[in-house]
């Protein structure tokens, strides 16, 4: 259980809708699906209505400052099986990177492992209560691409299992590249945040508008009044 999942769902009912994906850069095909996930009769490049609003909001944010660069979105909805996907793959993963079969692990390594998947990724829980935040269509994790189409260095990758993820990871760090790689964080922060988003605390890609986690940072944050600290998004 995480510290946001205490927060309560009062679902306001908003639909998915697809993001304009013209007005984004987006990979094709989307990055899980490439690796086998399967999403169904929904598209990944989906969010509520209220969060598609948003991201434009933020897509002009970042044009009427830098003409022509644009958010690239490299990852929306997400149903709790394409979750359940990600989890199994990312320990896999890890587990090859050990040379060892996984039945040679020891207990003690299994529970290591699983431990640093469960840094990053959200637990595929069912439970209505603690929707993982991407299956409630309120999450997307973003980058920036210039006006030439290249995509910012950020210093780190997307989903990188590592403490690189961490948003301000380079914000002491004097070197002029690493300072470069938090002036990059910072762009992205500032443009999703003008625009109401709030940024995973451990993850500099991925932003979140109306579930559990946007509403805990906000109160964290004091931007909110505890007795209206609901997320407006649930389950879908």
């Amino acid at each position: 259980m995480k510290p946001y999942h205490q927060i309560p769902i009062k679902d306001c009912g908003e639909p998915l809708i697809a993001i304009p994906l013209s007005n984004f850069a987006v990979e094709l095909p989307h990055p899980y699906v490439k690796l086998g996930a399967e999403y169904g009769e929904r598209s990944p490049y989906c969010l509520r209505q209220g969060v598609v609003k948003a991201l434009l909001q933020a897509q002009f944010i970042l044009e009427k400052r830098y003409p022509h660069w644009k958010i690239k979105i490299y990852d929306a909805y997400r149903p709790v099986g394409v979750q359940q996907f990600m989890v199994n793959y990312t320990y896999e993963t890890l587990v090859k990177s050990h040379n060892l079969p996984e039945k040679q692990l020891s207990a003690q390594q299994r529970q290591d492992l699983w431990g640093q998947v469960y840094q990053l990724w959200a637990a595929p829980s069912l439970d209505r209560k603690m929707p993982p935040p991407h299956s409630t269509g309120a999450a997307v994790d973003v980058t920036i691409v210039n006006d030439r189409g290249e995509a910012l260095d950020m210093g780190g990758e997307i989903d990188e299992l590592s403490e690189r993820s961490h948003p301000d990871y380079y914000i002491s760090d004097r070197d002029g590249e690493n300072q470069q790689y938090h002036f990059n964080r910072q762009l992205l922060y500032r443009v999703m945040t003008k625009a109401g988003f709030c940024q995973h605390p451990r993850e500099w890609w991925h932003f979140s508008l109306g579930d559990q986690m946007w509403a805990w940072l906000r109160d964290r944050n004091q931007l909110t009044d505890k007795s209206v600290q609901t997320a407006r998004y649930g389950r879908v």
